[in-house]
């Protein structure tokens, strides 16, 4: 394989340099600078000439919080992530269930709250579109899933059923499950669904790792590796996909603690750590829900929901929490904290605080922040995991939760130019399949703080007024996120994340300069993708 000397256009390597020509020889950057000197350096090796055409060349990004196995599953079963309303979710399902008889259960997921009243879809919907068929879909954050008569009763849940621990069942007035379970009710029916095989796995994954290449995205953090709601772990999918060569971008994953065990968890973590290596996919991190989301009141907040009594879950008792931090830490892991709510938020900084924490601590999420928790990410070291794509005001946001934050808390949603601006280190990711992988929506939203145009909540009335603007970042704190933060909160920070001569050449080129004021972030695509200095996606 030859080199490449990439010249004709603006090269943003991450670290404030403004080369003229960069050059990857042998999978590595090989030297950034002048045009001669980058050639100069390949020794007379051959080379091909890369044109940028005044197009940008970055860092491969890397997404800090993603599920892509169950992103890709989903893109190929009942998969209702672009439909809006309840009488598109009807008919998918209905089409879904018709196409595939031979099916037991449908499934799939991806519907938004915002289609229904109250956030809450009802059994009898799914009852009228796949009459008899038990059906299981998660909701977008995957943190409820809708489900029929059918699938309730295969799992004997009646309003007899009390609600697990961490879990709620949506009831109707007589205590009958009117269609939506919550968090840890989930798993009331997730062990009844068709077992998905090693073979569906593979192929999800090899169909995820397509994607995000095709979108610029050249290596993520898993940010759930184990069995949760539903979803088989996916520890063996990567491990065969290395070890098969199939797996090309460089992973990070995040192993799942299960919220009703305890530190007896840890030992197999580090069995798991060792399997994995240091190769293409790595598992020093550990993943902790701390809580739920406020759509559905299971986020932990400091102060009552307005108009509800109650302030919502915290998963792991904060105290055993703070044990737990201080375990994994001297075990030498990272944790990878679920934070929506200001208190889980709270307990997860007070957690590092008390286990003195020396690693790459990440909390995601960060729906609402208290002020005074703001400085405490630089204080201790802790990275802020945004996933700015849902920092606007969309139907679900301001009509699921803003109401019941009430007016005190509204100002503290989604603070990152507070963060950013008291010293914080930023990491960003997608969530999908919650919302898209596409990086460059949440980057218009990071510096904009207005929906994309064209997305699906852009009608919505206040879609354009920016969501507390002063939280905005800069193009350039924006992309620094996406690249060498998340690589660093993913251990992963030695390979890639700048343009930097002996790191990999893991490379986009863009089909823009998203730096000229007349570039639409919202729009920007990835043209050319390298991993290793081979491509691996071209538009």
């Amino acid at each position: 394989m030859g080199g490449l000397v990439f010249t004709g256009g603006p090269i943003w390597t991450g670290d404030g340099a403004r080369p003229e020509a960069l050059a990857a020889d042998g999978g590595r950057i090989v030297a950034v600078g002048r045009r001669a000197e980058v050639v100069a350096a390949l020794d007379g090796r051959p080379y091909d000439l890369v044109d940028l055409g005044g197009r940008l060349l970055v860092p491969g990004l890397h997404d800090a919080h993603v599920h892509p196995v169950s992103g890709a599953l989903e893109r190929l079963r009942c998969d209702l992530s672009d439909l809006h309303d309840r009488a598109a979710y009807a008919s998918a399902v209905g089409a879904y269930a018709a196409a595939n008889p031979g099916r037991d259960w449908v499934t799939g997921g991806g519907w938004s709250m915002s289609a229904f009243p109250g956030g809450l879809p009802r059994r009898e919907d799914l009852d009228a579109a796949a009459p008899g068929r038990p059906v299981f879909l998660p909701n977008r954050d995957h943190h409820s899933a809708w489900v029929s008569s059918a699938a309730l009763a295969r799992a004997g849940i009646d309003a007899s059923t009390p609600d697990p621990r961490n879990g709620r069942i949506e009831r109707d007035d007589d205590g009958s499950p009117s269609g939506v379970l919550h968090e840890a009710a989930m798993d009331l029916v997730a062990p009844l669904l068709p077992q998905d095989t090693d073979a569906d796995y593979d192929r999800a994954l090899e169909e995820a790792q397509r994607y995000l290449f095709s979108l610029g995205v050249t290596g993520w953090q898993d940010a759930i590796v184990g069995a949760y709601a539903g979803a088989r772990d996916q520890f063996g999918t990567y491990l065969r996909a290395e070890r098969e060569g199939r797996l090309r971008a460089r992973v990070a994953g995040a192993l799942w603690w299960e919220r009703d065990r305890g530190a007896e968890q840890i030992e197999r973590f580090v069995q798991r750590r060792a399997e994995a290596g240091r190769g293409r996919f790595r598992t020093g991190i550990v993943k902790i829900m701390q809580d739920g989301v406020a759509e559905n009141f299971t986020a932990a907040m400091l102060q009552p929901y307005v108009g509800k009594g109650f302030c919502g879950t915290s998963n792991v008792e904060p105290a055993a929490l703070k044990g737990f931090v201080a375990e994994l830490d001297r075990a030498g892991f990272a944790v990878h904290f679920h934070a929506i709510g200001d208190r889980a938020v709270r307990e997860c900084l007070d957690a590092v605080e008390a286990s003195g924490g020396t690693r790459r601590h990440h909390i995601a999420h960060l729906h609402v922040v208290h002020p005074d928790d703001v400085p405490r990410f630089a204080a201790l070291g802790v990275t802020a995991n945004i996933q700015a794509l849902w920092a606007t005001h969309h139907e679900q946001n301001d009509t699921l939760c803003v109401p019941f934050f009430g007016a005190e808390r509204v100002p503290h949603q989604y603070p990152f130019g507070a963060i950013a601006r008291s010293g914080g280190r930023l990491a960003a990711g997608s969530d999908w399949p919650v919302s898209t992988p596409d990086p460059w929506p949440a980057i218009h939203v990071a510096v904009h703080r207005t929906e994309p145009p064209g997305s699906a909540e852009s009608a919505w009335p206040a879609a354009q007024t920016p969501m507390l603007p002063e939280q905005a970042l800069t193009l350039e704190q924006a992309l620094t996120a996406y690249t060498a933060g998340s690589a660093y909160v993913s251990h992963l920070d030695d390979e890639t994340g700048t343009l930097t001569p002996g790191k990999a050449a893991d490379l986009v080129v863009l089909d823009r300069d998203p730096f000229r004021p007349d570039a639409e972030l919202h729009a920007v695509r990835a043209d050319l993708v390298f991993v290793d200095g081979t491509v691996v996606h071209e538009r």
